[in-house]
């Protein structure tokens, strides 16, 4: 509890009054609820506290699966700042990084392995780790990992774990094959669903600007200006990522840039800057749109906008975190009027418009 106080950790947001107690009492869990709610520690709290009160054995007793190499940074960092104490360690065990440093934590006795699901099955072939010691297992954003391909990996992963494992399940959805993963791994789980799962949070101011597309730029350099604080700006291509992080650094905006094409480190070293506030502006694909947690981002560009209204929820769900209020704004074309009302119908969402009538003027846009 003091490291939670030390975090400022004094009020549990729904999900985790919901999911903590059952999670607890060493029951199974499935819970859906909105990007930004405190999902993370709802699994880390017992996860540390079922740690707490087993003897440490040989191999790993809690295994996290997630989709990402960034969230499940994330995570591991998140778990090293509560643990009661440094020898609670845990292995991050992904793709794209050095194999030797995780498998040197693992040899350390590891009680934890924070995992995706390909590089652990890697290991797992090369007899590398064991999983017979598992007594928890976190599949955290299953919908991702299951639209990623990992369905079967996860099925391979899960045969070798013991029958009495207890498992704690986040979805962003329940639909088809994820009720099927979450009727196939869990007993009688206790059911958590916190607001609408496919929906905005309230917590962000919902606008939208119609403008020509090479006026976008023009838009966005405007509105760092006016507005305070960090920007996450989206965009389609990896190409695109590239040219707008460099002419908002040639214009003096501090952007740093992530997409598919940048190499780990050189991903981790964008997300770095921007959370530590050294670059005001993100400029990322869709590869940063689900599990990158960061603190504090005052508002969410939608400079292309998404196609799906799934993909428009995990963008935006990036600001308006928890308890405070964001910020999301989408740069639309004419031609973009269709999808937009697609995204709003598919959301029952209603996006304050506005139409740019001049960008080196005042005012800037009129509401229409």
């Amino acid at each position: 509890m003091t490291r939670l106080n030390a975090l400022n950790f004094t009020l549990p947001t729904p999900v985790q009054v919901a999911a903590i107690p059952p999670a607890l009492e060493g029951r199974d869990v499935l819970a859906t609820a909105q990007t930004g709610t405190g999902k993370t520690l709802s699994y880390l709290i017992p996860v540390v506290e079922l740690l707490q009160k087993i003897e440490p054995a040989r191999g790993a007793q809690t295994l996290i699966l997630l989709p990402t190499r960034e969230l499940a940074m994330q995570v591991e960092t998140a778990l090293r700042s509560i643990r009661p104490n440094p020898k609670m360690q845990a292995a991050l065990v992904v793709g794209g990084m050095n194999e030797r440093p995780q498998l040197d934590a693992i040899r350390r006795g590891a009680r934890v392995i924070v995992a995706t699901p390909g590089r652990l099955e890697d290991f797992l072939q090369r007899k590398l780790v064991r999983l017979d010691g598992i007594r928890a297992l976190v599949l955290d954003e299953v919908d991702r990992m299951l639209d990623m391909g990992f369905q079967p990996a996860i099925a391979r992963i899960a045969s070798m774990l013991p029958k009495d494992c207890q498992t704690l399940c986040y979805s962003a959805t329940l639909e088809g094959a994820i009720m099927k993963v979450a009727n196939k791994y869990l007993k009688n789980p206790v059911r958590v669903e916190i607001g609408s799962v496919l929906k905005p949070s309230e917590n962000v101011e919902l606008r939208s600007f119609e403008v020509d597309q090479d006026k976008k730029l023009e838009l966005l350099e405007h509105l760092l200006s006016a507005e305070a604080g960090s920007f996450l700006v989206f965009v389609r291509t990896k190409h695109g990522a590239d040219r707008i992080a460099q002419r908002l650094s040639r214009a003096g905006w501090s952007a740093a840039r992530i997409h598919g094409d940048r190499t780990q480190a050189q991903r981790n070293a964008a997300l770095r800057s921007f959370s530590e506030g050294h670059n005001r502006v993100l400029v990322a694909t869709d590869v940063a749109a689900r599990g990158i947690d960061v603190a504090h981002v005052a508002q969410v560009i939608n400079y292309d906008l998404p196609k799906e209204a799934e993909d428009f929820v995990h963008r935006v769900g990036r600001t308006g975190r928890a308890s405070a209020k964001g910020i999301a704004s989408s740069f639309t074309c004419p031609a973009d009027r269709g999808v937009l009302r697609k995204i709003e119908k598919a959301l029952s969402i209603q996006m304050k418009r506005f139409r740019v009538r001049a960008v080196t003027g005042e005012p800037i846009a009129a509401q229409a």
